[in-house]
């Protein structure tokens, strides 16, 4: 148990470059916390000890500004970067290495009584508010760029933005990286509008050519007079 805290602590040191010492970790994360309590809260559900369990959540959530249901599957090394706002429903599962910044909201799409949340893979970093909606799997390494609405399965080592979101790239999980550089990501709606502008130009120095042939044409036609 204490290796794992340990490795909580450790996890947040390595990726956080604000984190100056393991005092400051141990105390200041809300990220930390909000895990660390719903480690409690998940093993008193396992034991069918629901209302306790909820109480847990819900005092984590008053603490924390994070809001994970006692029922989620959580793997290892876990950082939830800030965290206010973020929001993980009952049924959703998160692999090892994931990195969750604030805002984010793993949320079902049904009433129905069933696996209604998504499952993050390993390695998966996803953007402040970002929404991940329904039982969709989101595969190793993949990354959902911040405000995006996803709610179609995402493939292993693809990056996603947009919304709804759409893939824009795609990468081996092996050589995704966790410092994920938002300002770096494609736009593909950037990238259509330069298209159409480019076309646009295309047409409008067609238009231009044409013209000028119209005008030469004209000049050299002796009239009929």
């Amino acid at each position: 148990m204490f290796e794992r805290l340990k490795e909580d602590i450790h996890t947040i040191k390595e990726r956080d470059p604000a984190a100056k010492n393991y005092v400051e970790i141990l105390l200041c994360y809300p990220g930390l916390h909000a895990i660390w309590f719903h480690r409690i809260a998940h093993a008193l559900y396992l034991r069918k000890w629901f209302t306790l369990a909820r109480l847990i959540s819900h005092f984590s959530r008053w603490i924390t500004g994070i809001e994970i249901h006692p029922g989620v599957k959580i793997g290892r090394r876990l950082f939830i970067d800030h965290g206010m706002g973020v929001v993980i429903g009952e049924t959703a599962e998160i692999g090892d290495d994931c990195l969750i910044y604030k805002g984010v909201v793993l949320g079902g799409t049904t009433l129905e009584k069933k696996k209604r949340h998504p499952t993050l893979g390993n390695r998966v970093v996803v953007g402040s508010n970002a929404i991940i909606l329904g039982a969709i799997t989101v595969g190793d390494g993949a990354r959902i760029g911040s405000g995006s609405v996803v709610v179609k399965p995402v493939p292993p080592g693809a990056t996603v933005v947009g919304v709804p979101g759409r893939i824009v790239e795609s990468l081996t999980p092996e050589k995704v990286e966790l410092d994920f550089e938002h300002g770096n990501l494609p736009d593909p709606l950037s990238d259509i509008v330069k298209m159409l502008l480019q076309l646009h130009n295309k047409l409008e120095e067609r238009v231009k050519r044409l013209e000028r042939l119209e005008d030469l044409n004209s000049k050299t036609i002796p009239s009929e007079d």
